[in-house]
Parts: C-alpha cells; structure tokens; sequence
C-alpha cells in the first residue's frame, strides 16, 4: 500500500512535533510510538509498514485456512491476530483486519465440522483396514495344522504385520479402545499360529527322528550284506522295500543316509555284473550248442507224426539236460523257444488220445447213430412237407435236417 508521508492528510495517522505517531480508530486515536531520528515522513511510514506486516500475516491466515489447515491451529491464530491487531503499534486500517479476523471465525466453524467429518471417516476406513489385516490373520490361525505349509504361513503373517506395522505408521490415529481391541485379535491369531507352528515341527522331529533310526538300521545290515556279493542282493531288494516306507529324515540326513545305502546297493550288483561277466565266458559254448538243439527242435511244431515228434523231442531233451547252464540274460529266452515246441508235441499227443479214447468213442458212435435216425427220420417228413406244399413245414424241416447233418460231421 502507498505509505502517507503528510502530517494532516494521512487516513489513518498522523505524527506530532515532538515525533510521536498517533492511529486513528473511528473518531479517536491513539499513540503507537515515536521516531525522534528521523523525518515525520519516516516516521509514519515505518508504523504503515507495521500495518503492512499485521495485514500479510491476516491474509496468509485466509490461505491457510482455504488450503485446509487444522481448525484448531487456525482458531489459535485467529484468537492471537486479534489480540495483536487491538493493542498494535501500526498505523493502518486496523479496524478491516479486526473484521476479517472475525469474519474467519465463521470459516474455522466450517472447517471444523469439515475436518471433524473427514477425520471420522478416515478414521472409519482406517479401522476397517485394520480389522481386514485381523481377518486375515484369523484365517491363517484357523486352518488345519496338519495341512498347513508353514514355509507359506510364515512368510504370510510377516507381511500381514509388516502391513499392520506401516498402517501404524503411516495411517490415522485409531480410538484407543478399538485400536488395542484389533490388537489383542491379531496378537491372538499371531500366537495361535505359533503355538501350532511349534507343535507341528515338534512333532515332525519326532517322526524324522524314528525314520532317521530306521533308515540307520537299513543302512547297516545293507552294508553286512556286501560280503555276501549277489547272494545278498534278494535281502537288499527287501531292504529296499523297507526303506521306501520309512518315512522322511529330513533332507539333510536323508540324502547322506540313503549315499551310504546305495553304495551298499552299488556294491552288491557290482559283484553280480562281475559273476555274470564270468557266466558269460563260461557258459557262452553251451549257448551255442543250446541254440543248435532249437534249430533241430522247433521243426517238431509242424510235425503230424506223434510218435516221431515224442522220440525226437525226448532225445533233444537229454542232450539239453547234459549241455549244462547258459548266460543268465540268455536263460529265459532259449527256454521260452524249447517250451514252444514241447507244447507243440503235447498237443499232437493230446489229439492223438482224443481220437483214440474208447469212452469217446462209444459215446461218439451212440451220438452218430442217434443222428442218422434222426436224418432219416427228418428226410421223411422233409418229403412229406414238399408233397403237400406246406413251405413253413418244408423249411423247418430242411433247418433241421442241415443241423443234424452237421453234428454228425463234427464227430465222424
């Protein structure tokens, strides 16, 4: 604002002879200070700039209060300005500070409710985050301890505190009661989860204790059967068995135990490739001359003469016998190929019995003749059915008679 520099003329002040400065407040005034080093000019304008800098600090306070300040921070100002602004030592309109000072008051009412409003919603929204990190430290507390993977579970409760501990931080301040009642839940839940998390692995130390002593066990007597090169292999294979329904050591112990078995393991079929290596060498003639006997043997399966087929099979069968063992990958196979061709000759002789049983016999030539009388029989009236004309008769009759026919074909 423009300072006045005249003794009369200036609106809101003027300056004595003796430097004394006065303001004007309505139809009085009154003296705010003296200047005696300097012009009346000075003078005044140094008790205007006062004026000057008690209006800033009032519109500064409007600003603050249209960007939201605190209700409360802005009333304690107001409440100061006045007092200020009554008693200051300036030349200006005072009065137009004094009026907008109180107009402010009406604002800060507004603001207030303005505030006390969103602070209560915020504070709602805050309690109801709150409570959803309870929940879900609830839900986590509440699942069965059996089935829970508690790697899982505790990374998932130190994020829900970790979230719990930054809406502390960084959230609005919670009503006492219900802050520390959110807190008692969620310190429950917290020491549920715990109190489940210990008795679990409690327990699991006690089933990898049992395991890890069993599969201890194991591992000792797998390691007494290695003197016994591939005779011990059938207990090992038992052994092995047993191991698989041991249960878990856990992975630090499992993982040496079982080295330590399979080496036993490794040892045992290390000596049975050895002996079958040997087998090999030793045995590798008689395979050749086994062999020799199935290329002389399996033409009998398209043999018809039984008595040939027996004689040649019996004699290739005591040459079998005689020629001893073969390599073991090679026992299952040849054997296989032999038994073809003794099922082959059995089956000639098994035919050659049928057709030769005096029982079947008789009941066959019983049957056979039984049919032919009924052949007969069925001719006639076969005849019969033609000469009358009747073709329902004539072709049950001609159905019954190709029957007949062929039954008595199937036993002849």
């Amino acid at each position: 604002m423009k300072l006045l520099a005249t003794n009369d003329q200036a609106p809101w002040g003027r300056v004595d002879e003796t430097g004394t400065v006065f303001v004007r407040e309505g139809d009085s005034e009154r003296a705010v200070g003296q200047y005696p080093d300097g012009s009346q000019e000075e003078a005044l304008a140094y008790f205007q700039r006062k004026y000057v800098e008690l209006a800033g600090q009032v519109t500064l306070l409007e600003q603050r209060i249209k960007r939201g300040t605190a209700a409360a921070d802005v009333a304690k100002t107001i409440s100061t300005l006045k007092s200020t602004v009554a008693s200051a030592n300036a030349v200006g309109d005072l009065q137009s500070l004094v009026t907008r000072l109180d107009a402010l008051d009406g604002a800060v009412g507004e603001l207030t409710e303005k505030q006390t409003a969103e602070a209560k919603a915020a504070t709602d929204a805050a309690l109801a985050e709150r409570e959803a990190l309870v929940v879900e430290a609830e839900t986590l507390a509440a699942q069965d301890p059996a089935k829970a993977q508690w790697k899982q579970v505790s990374a998932t409760l130190d994020d829900i505190f970790s979230r719990w501990q930054k809406h502390q931080q960084d959230g609005p301040r919670l009503p006492k009661n219900e802050s520390n009642e959110l807190w008692k839940r969620f310190r429950a839940a917290r020491t549920t989860i715990e109190t489940h998390r210990k008795a679990f692995f409690s327990e699991l130390d006690s089933v990898h204790k049992d395991a890890r002593n069993k599969k201890q066990e194991l591992v000792e007597k797998a390691e007494a059967l290695t003197a016994k090169g591939l005779d011990g292999i059938p207990a090992y294979r038992s052994l092995l068995d047993e191991w698989k329904s041991a249960g878990r050591a856990g992975k630090k112990f499992d993982d040496a135990l079982w080295a330590k078995f399979k080496t036993a393991g490794d040892a045992l079929y290390a000596a049975k490739s050895e002996v079958e290596t040997r087998d090999n060498e030793e045995f590798g003639a008689n395979l050749e001359l086994k062999l020799a006997l199935l290329a002389e043997a399996e033409p009998l399966g398209a043999e018809t003469d039984r008595a040939k087929a027996k004689d040649a099979l019996l004699s290739i069968q005591r040459r079998w016998d005689a020629i001893g063992k073969v390599p073991r990958d090679q026992v299952k196979p040849i054997e296989d190929r032999l038994r073809r061709v003794e099922a082959a000759v059995r089956k000639l002789d098994d035919e050659h019995w049928q057709k030769s049983n005096p029982e079947r016999i008789a009941r066959a030539e019983g049957l056979a003749g039984q049919l032919q009388d009924a052949i007969a029989k069925l001719e006639k009236e076969l005849d019969a059915a033609k000469a009358s004309g009747d073709a329902d008769k004539v072709k049950d009759a001609e159905e019954a008679l190709e029957a007949r026919k062929a039954w008595l074909k199937a036993i002849g």
